[in-house]
């Protein structure tokens, strides 16, 4: 095998762990509920390439039924299957770095209370060291709804927003302009090095933009700050045993820590996110012969909003997958 491309599709799950009881979670099937949604609503959902590809065979695989409300066809020219992590937990490293060959057998810490979320002793330390006198939020959230409770406030005091959610991250959202891209990495930098005791996944930089909460959003400088993977992955084996390379599109690399990347690729939002893909898969060809195995990893993120409200979002992915098997007659694994 001379080139390997995985896409990873964040928030697409095809069925529950055996532990998802543990997380609210028993049952879960993301994909499933999506198409039976779609199908109590008249709107089929209409995917024939991912059909094709195995999608809905290991989503079958999974959970002993088959989706409904999606087509079904008698050529899957894909391989595919379904399986549960062994890892602890449910947050994005755990998945991403046992799909490396480094599952996580232990803890995440959390930060579990809804309000009041952070140790003063923490955040005082924070505040100290970034020369700050104080900050917003303190609780859980999702990014754009404390944007809008906040950010106005964020503007006016220079203060700012620290929240967190079910996961276990420290987030920090500040406006690119008022507060300033570097001076919030910086401060992240910071809270990644006071949550050592904490064990806390990731620390997550989240600029935006606008000038008051009707018209704010979110920028493609997003920057996650995660822990080392606990062991040596597949990517850093293929770099350093086998004298391959690793180009990581999208955000990806900041999941693995910049570990066993050889080349970081920034793209946002799904057009650009499969532009780069592709394009990386040009740039590998010219040198595919001089390399015993290429990886090329890219993130695009699914979400319930997406597939329930706006199902055109979904082309430049079912668009992707064809131009990506055309092009190279790629084995595309469904998990």
């Amino acid at each position: 095998m001379s080139r390997a491309i995985i896409l990873m599709l964040d928030s697409l799950g095809i069925g529950g762990a055996p532990d998802a009881d543990k997380f609210g979670e028993a049952e879960a099937n993301t994909f499933g509920t999506l198409a039976r949604f779609r199908e109590q609503q008249g709107r089929t959902l209409h995917i024939p390439n991912l059909v094709k590809l195995g999608l809905a065979k290991a989503s079958e695989l999974s959970v002993g039924q088959y989706p409904e409300g999606v087509e079904k066809t008698e050529e899957v020219v894909g391989a595919y299957g379904a399986c549960s992590e062994i890892s602890f937990g449910k947050d994005t490293p755990s998945g991403h770095w046992e799909m490396a060959g480094v599952p996580v057998l232990f803890d995440f810490g959390y930060f579990s209370d809804r309000t009041q979320s952070f140790p003063k002793s923490l955040t005082d330390k924070i505040l100290a060291r970034a020369n700050l006198t104080g900050f917003l939020g303190n609780c859980h959230s999702s990014g754009t709804e404390i944007l809008q409770a906040l950010g106005e406030e964020h503007m006016k005091s220079g203060l700012p927003i620290l929240y967190t959610s079910s996961d276990s991250v420290f987030q920090i959202a500040c406006h690119e302009e008022t507060f300033g891209l570097e001076r919030l990495y910086e401060l992240c930098k910071i809270a990644r090095e006071e949550l050592a005791d904490y064990n806390i996944g990731r620390v997550i930089a989240r600029p935006f933009i606008g000038n008051n909460a009707a018209d704010f959003q979110r920028t493609g400088n997003r920057h996650d700050y995660s822990l080392n993977p606990p062991g040596t992955t597949v990517l850093e084996k293929l770099i350093n045993e086998q004298q391959g390379q690793v180009l990581a599109v999208g955000k990806i690399a900041d999941i693995y820590a910049h570990q066993g990347i050889s080349k970081y690729i920034k793209a946002t939002g799904f057009d650009e996110l499969y532009d780069r893909t592709l394009s990386a898969m040009d740039e590998a060809q010219n040198k595919v012969s001089s390399l015993l195995t290429l990886s090329i990893l890219t993130q695009a993120l699914a979400t319930v909003v997406m597939l329930m409200a706006m199902p055109q979002r979904l082309k430049p992915l079912i668009c992707a997958c064809q131009r990506l098997w055309q092009r190279c007659g790629l084995t595309i694994f469904y998990i």
